[in-house]
Parts: C-alpha cells; structure tokens; sequence
C-alpha cells in the first residue's frame, strides 16, 4: 500500500511543473495555449538527445527549459505579430512541434534512457528529488508574480487596458509569459522523461487537459483555505487528479479508458466548481433580498 502512496505522489509532483506553466497562461495570462500538448514532449526529446550526445542532465534541464521557452516565443510571435488568434497560434505551434520533435529524437518515435546517466541514478531517493523540484518551482514562481514584471502579468490578464494606458506593450508582456510557462512545461516533461527511462514522442497527447483537470480540482477543493496560495492549489490538485487516475485503475478499469476518466474528472470539477459559485450566488441575493426587506420602513397613515 506504502507503494501506491508513493508513486501517486511521484507522479503528481512530477507533472506539478507542468500544472503550475498552464497555470501561468490559464489562470492568470488568460490565454488558452494549446502548445502545452507540443512543449511536453519538446522537453522530453531534448532532455533524451542530451543524455544520448553525453551532457550532464542538468545541461539537459537548461536546454529543456530554453526549447520550452522558443516553443511559447513563437506562439507569442504568431499571436502578437501576426494577429492570429490565440487558440489558433497554439494549435499551429504544437502541430509543427510534432516534426520538431522527431528531427530532435532522430526520427525514432521512442528513445530508451535505461543505459543513460539521469538525476534519478543515484542515492538519493526519486521522491525527494521529484518534492524538492516541484517546491523549487513553486518557490521561484511565487516570487516572480511578486516582481514588477509579474505584476504587469497579471494586470495583462486582468485588465489590457490598463497595461496599454501606461504605455507599456502589452504583447511584450504576453509573449514572455507564454515563454516563461512553456519553459516550465518542457522542464516537466524532461523530467518525467528522466524518471520513465524513455521520451517518446507521443507523450504530451492531452498534456493540457491534465493541466486545466489539475488547476479547476484543487481550486474547487480548497480554493474557500485562506492561507493556501493558488500556485499550491494546483500542485494539490496535481495529486489529487494522479490520486482519481489510480483509484480509477485499482478499480478496474483498463487503460484504454484513461482519456474518458480525465474528462470525466474535468466535469465533475467544472461541475463541482459551477455548484459552488451558484450556491455562493445565491446566498448573495438572499442576503441582499433580506437586507432591502429589514430597511424598508413601514408607510406612514397619511389619512
């Protein structure tokens, strides 16, 4: 049982990187960026053809992060310069990812690491490895948003205009945003990569779907906690979608039906979510109704 325990967090903390750059573009950029499904496996096939060309799998996460960094640059550049919209931008990116990523592997679909030297070969155990990445990108992201730079971000999301009134450019701002969250997201895959043993090509297949499952999850869960932040909400919501996809399995069901879990587990967060700002809704116009009816004085008798 210590086992299952184990690998759920493992592979909740492993795509937490992932969750926390959809988070960027999702939550606060409010740009929905499909490159996520092409940036995934970019990490991976890099990290692979590093440690197969005999670099330090440090080298190969530095080179991860940059290939995630130019993947989210040219869907900025698509989006910004060239005024196409930006669901399209990332559909575009991530299906020429595809070629990208095979040129990178050397046209094999699947590159084996057994024989390879990665950041999971030695004492320490992967699980600690895995935790102190994660938190160190949690760490390193919540200081960011609270720079100047991470300010405009967010006002980007929220308000463009206002961005623009001060004369700041406003897609400046996105691009390095969607470089920053696909760094972030090649960063995940190279390590998943490293702890699988194997990149293959394939493998950032509803990459984002997981993303969006993560950060909707473990907001619907905790998001009325005050003292937990939004960065760790989705790390939260990470394990717990790991948690449901094992659950799913020790019950039964086979893994052809994965996809159908993930959304179902999307509609009953959505839903879960939905119910609740109704509820919270509801409450509101009670109150109101009840404050209007208790200040409502009597109409004096005028006969």
């Amino acid at each position: 049982m210590m086992d299952f325990w184990i690998s759920v967090l493992e592979q909740g903390l492993l795509f937490s990187v992932m969750v926390l750059g959809v988070y960027i573009t999702y939550k606060i950029l409010d740009f929905p960026d499909l490159t996520v499904d092409g940036s995934f496996p970019l990490g991976a096939a890099v990290m692979a053809a590093s440690l197969v060309k005999g670099f330090h799998p440090g080298v190969g996460m530095i080179f991860a992060f940059v290939a995630g960094m130019l993947a989210g640059g040219a869907t900025g550049f698509l989006h910004v310069k060239l005024k196409i919209t930006n669901l399209l931008s990332g559909i575009l990116v991530m299906i020429g990812l595809y070629s990208i990523n095979l040129r990178i592997m050397m046209g094999k679909a699947n590159i084996p690491l057994f024989q390879e030297k990665t950041l999971f070969t030695g004492r320490l155990p992967a699980l600690f490895i895995i935790f102190l990445f994660a938190i160190c990108s949690k760490i390193l992201l919540d200081l960011f948003l609270k720079t100047k730079f991470g300010f405009l971000i967010k006002a980007a999301g929220d308000n463009p205009q206002l961005v623009t009134s001060l004369g700041i450019p406003l897609g400046a701002i996105k691009i390095v945003a969607l470089m920053i969250a696909n760094g972030m997201v090649a960063l995940s895959g190279a390590l998943v990569a490293q702890h699988q043993s194997f990149s293959d090509v394939g493998m950032g297949s509803g990459i984002i779907v997981m993303g969006l499952a993560s950060i909707i999850f473990g907001e619907a869960l905790l998001r009325k906690v005050p003292v937990i932040v939004p960065t760790t909400m989705a790390i939260v919501g990470s394990i717990l979608y790991k948690l449901s996809i094992a659950f799913a399995l020790k019950l039964g069901f086979p893994p052809t039906d994965l996809k159908l879990i993930t959304a179902l587990i999307v509609v009953a967060a959505l839903s879960v979510n939905q119910t609740a700002g109704m509820m919270n809704l509801r409450k509101w116009f009670k109150k109101e109704g009840a404050s209007v009816v208790t200040n409502t004085k009597p109409m004096q008798n005028l006969s």
